[in-house]
């Protein structure tokens, strides 16, 4: 199975949902959380013709999904050539880790005041990484890396926040292809995810948020340190 014919037979699977609703925010929905899951690298040209039919949705519904995710940095236009998954910069790298840090400390200071529910699902979040990890998925890994960190901001109880992690988080997807092999760069960050997890089970809500912003600096020098290799 060709990359393209493996990503449309993932899409397929949402198609019952989206024939209940099919609007172009569900479509949107759809090809965010591929790019999330890492099934849409960069420079992925984006066929009109097979999403449509993975999905069952008209052109139309298509190009407005396709134009809402182009407002939020994840496709580009390519004149007489299509749309693609974006390539994101360095300068898009800083800009989105100087969004994630007033957004994931404040989650873990709120954390008091969240739902139980909210709390474990941090946790919850920590053991699909341990259990991808036993696995051998490193990809599988830096997902559930993003959902724990979804899983962070959403201790605020924000609709808005959430909406504003989801379209961040797909962002950063983009940026890790950069790294090559994920099992370097994301193994690391299981332990300081359960160290942030506990600091939460203790009430160190503070400390928490130390260790996190700590732990998003390493990140993103890796991150734009890669960039310059390459680029140099």
């Amino acid at each position: 199975m060709t990359a393209t014919a493996e990503w449309a037979s993932r899409l397929s699977a949402a198609r019952p949902a989206l024939e209940r609703a099919s609007t172009a925010e569900l479509v949107a929905g759809v090809l965010r959380e591929s790019v999330i899951e890492g099934s849409l690298p960069p420079g992925t040209r984006l066929s009109e013709e097979v999403i449509g039919q993975a999905l069952g949705v008209s052109r139309n519904t298509l190009r407005e999904a396709f134009r809402l995710l182009s407002h939020e940095n994840l496709l580009v236009h390519e004149f007489h050539r299509g749309m693609f998954v974006r390539r994101l910069t360095a300068a898009d790298v800083a800009d989105i880790y100087r969004m994630r840090r007033p957004l994931e400390a404040a989650g873990l200071r709120a954390a008091g005041s969240a739902p139980a529910e909210a709390v474990r699902e941090v946790a919850r979040r920590i053991e699909e990484g341990r259990a991808a990890a036993e696995a051998g998925d490193w990809v599988g890994v830096g997902t559930a890396n993003m959902r724990f960190h979804a899983a962070v901001a959403a201790l605020l109880g924000s609709r808005r926040v959430d909406e504003a992690m989801a379209r961040i988080l797909a962002e950063l997807r983009l940026a890790f292809h950069m790294m090559g092999e994920p099992r370097p760069f994301h193994e690391p960050y299981l332990d300081d995810n359960a160290r942030i997890a506990a600091l939460l089970a203790e009430g160190e809500y503070e400390r928490a948020a130390d260790v996190l912003l700590a732990y998003l600096d390493a990140a993103e020098a890796q991150l734009l340190a890669t960039y310059d290799e390459r680029s140099s």
